[in-house]
């Protein structure tokens, strides 16, 4: 095994192209075991491509990646069992209960007591009530919360989780990014990538910006906060957003 003082994900000098396009040019970053890293940028910036080189799907022109002390290039199958991918729209199968799915991975990936493993993340993901529906008839973030908890059968110590909100209601995202926090509480590395501003506020250990190709700044949130003018103090009339309205009418009528 690894050893577990070396970072989980440690990226030197990544670059990939497509034809004559440059993607990354020179990625540099590492992530700490345990932690959530964020990775941010626009569209196009190149974050699904440096998740997919770190899965072993798709191989880079240039530089080094280790996954969970193995290289991605040279021990691509042991980078395979050591991490888990959650793309972008949920990947479960809508024919099958919520309990059914998760049994189903749990025999391809050979465990013993199948159904233990999935009454255990049922309840770790607050899926219980929903165990025997059809997965078709899940919300958005009932779905996202399955498809996180068929990502940890097995417990792979590292999983990416590419844009896990995108298409998500403001209930369905904070119901996902509290079943992240518990990912990490359980002492998982979460490589996160996301436009979304709040939601690395939220989640983030360290933060890292990707912008043509390249990572700009990455530090913690109280890091980058430091990279602006200090604060002002001013006395102003805050009045509620309309994300705080939301939530307090859907409480009342719970």
């Amino acid at each position: 095994m690894p050893a577990t003082s070396e970072p989980a994900i440690r990226v030197r000098g990544l670059e990939k192209s497509f034809k004559a396009l440059p993607v990354l040019r020179g990625v540099d970053f590492d992530v700490a075991r345990g932690s959530i890293f964020a990775l941010l940028g626009s569209n196009g910036a190149g974050k699904t491509t440096v998740v997919r080189i770190l899965a072993t799907l798709l191989k880079a022109d240039a530089g080094t990646a280790h996954v969970n002390g193995f290289d991605v290039a040279a021990h691509s199958a042991d980078v395979r069992e050591s991490v888990s991918l959650t793309g972008q729209f949920a990947a479960v199968d809508e024919i099958l209960t919520g309990r059914e799915n998760l049994v189903l991975v749990a025999r391809l990936r050979h465990l013993r007591n199948p159904g233990r493993v999935a009454d255990d993340l049922l309840a770790r993901f607050s899926l219980e009530d929903a165990a025997a529906r059809r997965a078709a008839t899940y919300s958005g973030g009932l779905r996202r919360r399955l498809d996180l908890a068929m990502s940890l059968i097995g417990n792979p110590p590292v999983v990416f989780l590419d844009e896990p909100t995108t298409g998500l209601d403001p209930r369905a995202r904070a119901e996902v990014w509290l079943a992240v926090k518990e990912l990490a509480g359980h002492g998982t590395t979460v490589l996160l990538t996301t436009q979304y501003l709040d939601e690395a506020e939220q989640l983030a250990d360290r933060i890292a910006i990707l912008h043509q190709g390249r990572i700009i700044v990455n530090g913690t949130l109280a890091e980058l906060k430091q990279l602006l003018p200090p604060a002002r103090v001013e006395y102003v009339e805050k009045q509620p957003t309309l994300e705080d309205v939301f939530f307090a009418i859907v409480k009342e009528h719970r």
